[in-house]
């Protein structure tokens, strides 16, 4: 392992940890043992030494003196934040005990990992902790909060995460960016269209909100939330009744075109734009570019996916580039996610091997309903890489069962967060800068090695470390608990299966850092798909078994309207999650909590630009401060951000977001959302609406 973390002064390569497509490569400058600055790697083939104000502002996060430095036990209520210092062996014997006492009078499903990817370290996002609670035979906890159901619905299309080389995309004439704020959450696609448009290409945009992404494009086109699918399928008519469809590349490609083009015939523009509020003539013009266009490439977002209907949308938007050929034109295709090209050895990773029979799954979107309504209860929870008293729908159910005295809560984290505030023992955590870890991405083709730059904060510990710890406390004895992180990457990397990381060892990422996926090692996309008839399926038979529409089909959200207006809260430019919204660095530079409003849509309620309002539903409440402008349609409102939960305000959006399931994938569903908005009395403190404008959003 290198020294970097023993090495007071200098600057070193690192990558970033974030849940992020872009996964940039950095360069770590140190001075007396702490991180000063963080750059780009102007060496890494796609970030190319440009990353985001989150990132450069890291050291204030690393080095923030409210970091947990050692375990907490919990001395007062659940939530009131009274802690006092134990030591390691104290914390990992009071956990350690009291969970085989749980398990001798509940059994072992009576204790639930809540976990998502704060870190994207592959070996602290998903390894020794995943061994351990398999052999624990803990409940399993079904991770499908962010891409599930558009994962879902891009499978059941193309059978597998594979897309475009984002590298490639330069050579595009036309991007669309559907459903995706790529200036604020995937950059370098960014600075690729800006050199395709350079050399002439379009940009357009289509979202709920005209955010920075929707200003920067050359054609901006707001769309009523949750309508997606049906304007996909507006195109489709389109390309079909104008024969802008490449007929070649069906016929030897896809099955089902005979079926799809039947069947979209029922959804003309006029029948679309009444349903989407995008006028006809627009669904006529954006499908004339697109059918006309070449290379065409689209940017499938993950804010539609967030829908009742969201594994629908992307299953239907991955349909388009088979319709016009654009798949095997280099430039042109989509991308959803990528992640299958560099996919490591995650049975030897995960070890399901050690779970000895079949224990109940919960899905964590429904956290607050398994934790105040399962029968028999969950009594013990252990989080780690994830917050969900503010990522988690339906926070007011959330909280509830997290503060359950016959509950006992387990935290691991940087910080004391707001779920952290109602554990029992609260573990630090190492930053990813102090760990040893393997980290590919899901946009880009390159897989990175990662070697401490830092020396553990205080007396955090790692992911990997605490699951060793714990194992050996319960008596688990295997092999697999004794692994250090270099083996368990060697383990991982070693992989028949896959023979796009042929030539990836750990020998050569500790001399490279990163590499690259060889693709000439598999057929080039559109080859045989993992597809059940190896093709492009615009008709699903497995679909059709499963009970879901074999083609793509428009089905409104299902939440009741007994609220007027559809609320989407997406994120912002300057938190990832909920991860910065309690740094006050980036707090600063994102400003305040805003709900974007229409004009028509202010004016009926008698709201001015600036002013407090109270945002709410029969789930729960929040207030925010408006944003009038016409960048979201009549109808729709739109949030930003998941805000810390501070003394005093009332600004967690997920108290008011359904905890129902996607159509497809189990995924969550807080886009499909209705609101009420109502001015609140002045506040000294809210915007001044003389002082601010949509371009400083």
């Amino acid at each position: 392992m290198a020294s970097y973390a023993k090495e007071k002064d200098g600057i070193f390569p690192s990558v970033c940890s974030l849940d992020c497509p872009d996964t940039c490569g950095l360069l770590v400058h140190k001075k007396d043992g702490k991180i000063v600055k963080v750059e780009g790697d102007p060496t890494h083939p796609v970030t190319q030494g440009a990353i985001c104000n989150k990132v450069r502002n890291m050291p204030a996060r690393i080095h923030d003196p409210n970091r947990l430095k050692y375990p907490l036990k919990r001395i007062g209520a659940k939530g009131e934040g009274k802690f006092a210092r134990i030591t390691w062996e104290e914390a990992i014997e009071t956990i350690s005990s009291k969970w085989k006492a749980l398990i001798r009078e509940h059994g072992a499903e009576s204790i639930l990992p809540y976990s998502f990817y704060g870190n994207m370290g592959i070996l602290n996002a998903e390894g020794m902790d995943r061994r351990f609670f398999h052999r624990l035979g803990a409940s399993q906890l079904e991770r499908t909060i962010c891409n599930a159901a558009g994962k879902a619905g891009y499978m059941y299309t193309l059978g597998g995460g594979y897309g475009t080389d984002p590298e490639e995309t330069v050579h595009a004439k036309l991007f669309i960016f559907w459903g995706c704020n790529a200036v604020s959450t995937n950059m370098h696609q960014v600075t690729l269209a800006e050199k395709a448009r350079k050399n002439g290409a379009q940009v357009v945009v289509i979202d709920v909100h005209k955010n920075q992404t929707g200003r920067w494009a050359d054609w901006f086109i707001p769309i009523l939330p949750g309508t997606d699918t049906a304007l996909a399928l507006g195109l489709m008519h389109v390309l079909f009744a104008e024969n802008l469809v490449d007929e070649e590349f069906l016929t030897a490609h896809t099955v089902g075109h005979e079926e799809l083009r039947e069947h979209v015939k029922r959804y003309d523009p006029e029948t679309v734009s009444a349903i989407t509020k995008v006028p006809a003539e627009d669904i006529y013009k954006l499908a004339r570019l697109y059918g006309t266009t070449s290379p065409a490439f689209i940017r499938i977002g993950n804010g539609p996916q967030h829908h009742d209907n969201g594994g629908m949308f992307v299953r239907s938007v991955a349909c388009l580039p088979a319709l016009t050929g654009q798949w095997h034109i280099k430039g042109g295709g989509a991308i959803k996610g990528n992640s299958d090209y560099s996919a490591v050895n995650f049975q030897v990773l995960q070890r399901p091997d050690l779970l000895k029979q079949k224990t109940r799954s919960i899905n964590m979107n429904q956290i607050g309903e398994a934790l105040t309504e399962l029968d028999p209860p969950v009594y013990s929870v252990f989080v780690y890489n994830s917050n969900p008293l503010v990522v988690a729908p339906d926070t007011n159910k959330v909280k509830a069962g997290f503060a359950r005295e016959d509950l006992f809560t387990v935290v691991h984290d940087l910080f004391l967060t707001e779920t952290a505030r109602y554990a029992d023992i609260v573990l630090p955590a190492t930053s990813a800068f102090e760990n040893l870890d393997l980290y590919t991405s899901y946009w880009h083709l390159y897989v990175h090695l990662h070697e401490p730059v830092l020396e553990p904060y205080g007396e955090s510990k790692s992911n990997v470390d605490v699951f060793r710890l714990l194992a050996q406390a319960m008596g688990f004895e295997e092999q697999a608990f004794k692994d250090t992180e270099e083996e368990m990457i060697r383990q991982i990397l070693d992989r028949e299966a896959n023979p796009y990381l042929d030539g990836i060892t750990y020998e050569a990422l500790h001399e490279k850092r990163f590499m690259k996926i060889d693709s000439s090692k598999a057929p080039k996309f559109p080859g045989r798909l993992p597809t059940p008839s190896g093709k492009i399926e615009l008709y699903s038979t497995r679909m059709e078994k499963e009970g879901l529409p074999p083609l793509p089909t428009y089905e409104p959200i299902k939440e009741e309207e007994m609220f007027p207006l559809l609320f989407v809260s997406a994120p912002n430019h300057n938190f990832l999650n909920s991860t910065f919204s309690n740094n006050a660095k980036h707090v600063a530079m994102e400003k305040t909590p805003r709900l974007h409003i229409h004009p028509e849509d202010a004016r009926k309620r008698g709201i001015e630009h600036g002013e407090k309002v109270r945002v709410y539903n029969n789930r729960g409440e929040c207030e925010l401060t408006a944003f009038v402008a016409e960048n979201v349609l009549p109808g729709a409102v739109v949030s930003q951000g998941l805000w810390a939960d501070e003394p005093g305000t009332k600004r967690i959006v997920n108290a008011l977001t359904p905890s129902r399931l996607s159509d497809m994938g189990g995924g969550a569903t807080f886009f499909s959302t209705r609101v009420e908005v109502e001015k609140l009395a002045a506040d000294a403190n809210g915007m001044d609406d003389k002082k601010n404008s949509d371009s400083d959003v």
